[in-house]
């Protein structure tokens, strides 16, 4: 997961990007304030038991209601890893956005087993795609 967000991060801070501002949010300590203060959103996890971590879940919880008429159509993009399936995963981050009416702007970057160069490339692709929708 760590190698999987380094290459969001990288392709979201690419110094021919201008005008963007990331900010790093573990999903236990992000608010419904920081995604109100957001023009985007690139969301993490790991595969857990074919869902998305519980962690993540508890982010959705808390941000569902107070940032729901206020972003829709928020730019987003996910990825996930996972030593097995990752389909339940990816499968309930699309219910809960497609609920709160963000819209995904890169296909989900789903990855097994221990990452390799093309899903790196494809995470830096992924934070470069959304931060450069926003600039």
């Amino acid at each position: 997961m760590q190698a999987l967000f380094e290459a969001v991060v990288s392709g979201a801070t690419d110094p021919e990007l201008e005008g963007v501002t990331v900010v790093r949010k573990a999903a236990l300590s992000a608010t419904a304030v920081d995604v109100l203060a957001a023009d985007g959103v690139v969301l993490g996890t790991p595969a857990n038991i074919g869902y998305m971590s519980g962690a993540l879940k508890h982010f959705f919880d808390t941000v569902y209601y107070p940032t729901l008429d206020e972003k829709r159509g928020m730019p987003f993009g996910c990825y996930v890893h996972g030593n097995e399936g990752v389909e339940g995963a990816v499968a309930s981050i699309d219910r809960v956005t497609t609920g709160l009416g963000w819209k995904r702007v890169f296909e989900p970057v789903t990855v097994l087993g221990t990452p390799g160069k093309p899903d790196l490339e494809r995470c830096w692709e992924l934070g470069a795609t959304v931060a450069a929708g926003l600039g």
